[in-house]
């Protein structure tokens, strides 16, 4: 047909609007389909923020902060390590993850990515006594057909790569591993085998091992809405505690959620401190992610993810589901971007050394 004539044949059609009736239908549907669970969802949340924490809901002394690369690559020194001394004195930081990666796509770690990584050592110990340094190793994950800019868990040989660089580190001095490598998609089983491996390599060093953890599912079968969205975001409770079984210590990053209000997000963390109680086993450490950066996106709204409600929804989440329990930690990210003010919320809501 030719485009004149199909334009004067459309131009006859005419387009009926929809009735009152169908009209209420399809904002009843919506309403069904999308409001109301979001209205429910809120009213939860905003009811898991509610309340008061226990005064038992304070610092194990478990503790630990990511620590940019700078520390390890010679930019960073004595006056730097002087300022952290500061802001750590009388808290219950314990743990430094500083990052030494990224690793290679191979799994692989050259040397010479980290030249300071003696000094920070020696100097930790020096100034910081009982405060343990761990290489903080990550990298992008790929799957198989999504290319090779990435780490692909489903290869043995770079499995095997990133165990030999957990050795690697180890023998430079450090005193754990900590992993971070996303994302992840709950029920991954070649990242379980890496993490089978990596545990006793580290461990027979003398180290402690440590993973950085993907958010749980705050509603059921949430990672497969995701998942159908293009996201891997969420981990079933499952998943995570098979992850949680395998290492030392877990810490969940317990941000980036896309909450809009701070009540909204304190009652996330609690649901998910509590999530995370559940299957974490006692005899490991379980931390929760403590925003420290104010960057603004469509997943991170800094005025709602403070470090003022992530340390009190933890502290409902501990005080509700496991109040006596002793392995329990905040992880707090990232020193670079922390302000003052993070610091103060840190160490006001969640207490002294205990």
């Amino acid at each position: 047909m030719k485009r004149p004539d199909l334009l004067k044949k459309l131009s006859k059609i005419r387009v009926r609007r929809p009735s009152k009736r169908l009209v209420t239908r399809l904002a009843l549907v919506l309403t069904a389909v999308l409001v109301l669970p979001l209205a429910v969802a809120g009213s939860a949340l905003r009811a898991a923020y509610a309340g008061s924490p226990s005064e038992e809901a304070v610092t194990r002394g478990k503790d630990a902060i990511w620590l940019g690369h700078a520390w390890v690559d010679g930019r960073k020194g004595d006056a730097e390590l002087a300022g952290l001394k500061r802001k750590m004195a009388g808290t219950g930081l314990r743990d430094l993850y500083v990052h030494t990666g990224p690793l290679e796509h191979d799994g692989t770690l050259p040397a010479k990515v980290y030249p300071s990584a003696s000094w920070l050592i020696d100097a930790v110990h020096r100034e910081l006594p009982g405060v343990r340094v761990h290489a903080w190793l990550g990298d992008k994950v790929v799957r198989k057909g999504e290319g090779d800019a990435g780490l692909r868990l489903d290869s043995a040989p770079a499995r095997a790569a990133v165990v030999a660089s957990a050795r690697q580190v180890m023998g430079a001095g450090f005193e754990g591993v900590h992993l971070d490598v996303e994302p992840v998609r709950t029920g991954d089983a070649s990242f379980l085998t890496l993490l089978d491996g990596l545990r006793p390599a580290v461990r027979s060093a003398g180290g402690v091992f440590s993973v950085a953890a993907q958010q749980i599912d705050p509603v059921p079968s949430m990672h497969r809405a995701a998942r159908a969205a293009g996201s891997p975001k969420w981990w079933t409770q499952k998943y995570f505690g098979q992850v949680a079984r395998r290492v030392d210590q877990i810490a969940v990053m317990s941000y980036d959620t896309g909450l809009p209000l701070e009540s909204l997000y304190g009652g996330y963390v609690a649901r998910q401190t509590a999530l995370a109680l559940q299957v974490t086993p006692r005899d490991t450490d379980l931390l929760m992610g403590l925003p420290f950066y104010h960057t603004d996106s469509w997943g991170h709204h800094a005025r709602a993810e403070t470090a003022a409600a992530a340390v009190r929804g933890a502290r409902l989440g501990l005080s509700r589901e496991d109040r006596d329990r002793e392995r329990f930690g905040l992880a707090l990210y990232v020193d670079f971007a922390a302000t003052d003010a993070d610091w103060r919320a840190y160490r006001n809501g969640w207490g002294a050394r205990g």
